[in-house]
């Protein structure tokens, strides 16, 4: 595996990548946008009236972004404006962070659970579940922070991480798309696994926050490759015309004082040998 080079700079607090349309999205938390980059360099896609998080498409092309702080989910048509496609404020008690949708419209959404900026006593949270129709559900099974996430390729299974819980719990996926049976599908004492992204050996990327890696992680907790960064290990997602390139974004932190305005998170890019399954 080769060491990762940068391929973009000047983003303030980069989330949600995902590869799209030939391009690398993500939302920047304080310029207040959607974006994506390319051969033709940085475009912004969608400027946006609170910090977004979590990305996804519905079938028909509709572009979902998770507004965080008035907790929606906001869907833009091609050629459209925003309009809320589901309100979160009776589930998310605190901040909504990332996203994953399924290929069929299901959206499922984490939140923070508690102030994390303001250095708040913690408290779990539970996803959101909301339905191609906009309907919205909890899913009763408190997570520690539930962060990035992502769907098997056959539909049938989502697995979430838990940023404060250091492991990723797995649920089914019912005939309602609703997550059931929950159970723990990898522990990763220490790690503070954040944005991630699932491969086609059923491996998951992880972005370690604070141990300033991407690190592969199999079903059960064996970590069978690390790419250290010099910062916070954000986000990452597999893209590229082959699926085989790890695109990580990696900052000086996460709080506004460190990194709002400044430019300072940087988008590095390494090429892996299994490339990208199932969702996102």
């Amino acid at each position: 595996m080769r060491e990762p080079t940068v391929v973009h700079t000047g983003v303030d607090f980069g989330e949600g990548p995902r590869w799209h349309d030939g391009r690398l999205w993500f939302s920047d938390f304080y310029r207040r946008g959607i974006f994506s980059i390319g051969d033709s360099g940085e475009r912004r896609e969608l400027a946006v009236d609170d910090q977004p998080s979590g990305l996804g498409w519905m079938p028909d092309g509709t572009l979902l972004y998770v507004s965080m702080t008035a907790k929606r989910v906001m869907a833009v048509s091609p050629g459209g404006e925003p309009v809320v496609h589901a309100d979160l404020s009776q589930i998310a008690t605190h901040f909504c962070n990332d996203m994953v949708v399924s290929v069929d419209g299901h959206a499922y959404v984490g939140n923070f659970g508690f102030d994390l900026e303001n250095q708040a006593p913690f408290e779990s949270a539970y996803l959101a579940h909301i339905a191609p129709d906009g309907a919205v559900r909890r899913v009763e099974h408190p997570l520690a922070f539930p962060n990035g996430s992502v769907i098997t390729p056959d539909g049938s299974t989502l697995i979430v991480g838990e940023t404060f819980g250091g492991q990723f719990t797995a649920f089914d996926l019912d005939g309602d798309g609703h997550p059931v049976n929950p159970r723990v599908w990898a522990s990763v004492p220490g790690a503070s696994p954040d944005g991630c992204v699932l491969d086609a050996d059923g491996a998951i990327w992880m972005s370690d926050f604070v141990g300033q890696r991407f690190a592969r992680v199999h079903e059960g907790g064996e970590v069978s490759a690390e790419i250290p960064v010099d910062g916070a290990a954000v986000a990452c997602m597999l893209g590229g015309p082959n699926g085989r390139t790890l695109y990580g974004f990696v900052s000086p932190g996460s709080h506004p004082d460190e990194v709002a305005g400044k430019g300072l998170t940087k988008i590095v890019a390494v090429e892996v040998d299994t490339p990208r399954a199932g969702c996102p």
